[in-house]
């Protein structure tokens, strides 16, 4: 079984664009799509077989999302010794500097600002796919 990648976000038309940036890279088929914090929250510890056995390799994360909030999850999952090492990034539509300290207070690996152009945006998840799936040394 492969590493994946969790993508948490509430918006199809970014999801949707995400995925088809991660396709030309060729890990599309490792990604595993949440709606929202709720969900992403299940996923990662409360299923029969979590998949805190076998984490993902990376988690984007949208910070305003229904249910659970971005923030709230991320501040879970650096609380908890599972999945405090899984490389967060959060790829938002919030250029607010509070959000940018609270998550980098919170313990985000990265924060990233979605570009509104669909070229930026696709060259831009795919830096981030490349890099934090094929370059970064987890200990996960």
């Amino acid at each position: 079984m492969s590493r994946s990648i969790l993508l948490v976000e509430d918006q199809p038309y970014d999801a949707e664009l995400t995925l088809r940036a991660l396709r030309g890279l060729g890990l599309d088929e490792q990604v595993h799509h949440l709606r929202d914090g709720a969900e992403a929250l299940h996923y990662l510890f409360e299923e029969e077989h979590p998949p805190s056995t076998m984490p993902p390799k990376l988690i984007l994360l949208d910070l305003k999302l229904p249910r659970v909030s971005g923030l709230e999850l991320l501040a879970a999952l650096k609380e908890d010794e599972r999945t405090q090492c899984i490389p967060v990034i959060a790829l938002t539509s919030s250029q607010e500097q509070q959000d940018v300290h609270r998550c980098y207070d919170l313990g985000v690996n990265s924060y990233v600002v979605k570009p509104v152009d669909f070229a930026e945006f696709t060259e831009t998840v795919q830096q981030i796919g490349r890099y934090w799936t094929t370059m970064n040394q987890t200990v996960c």
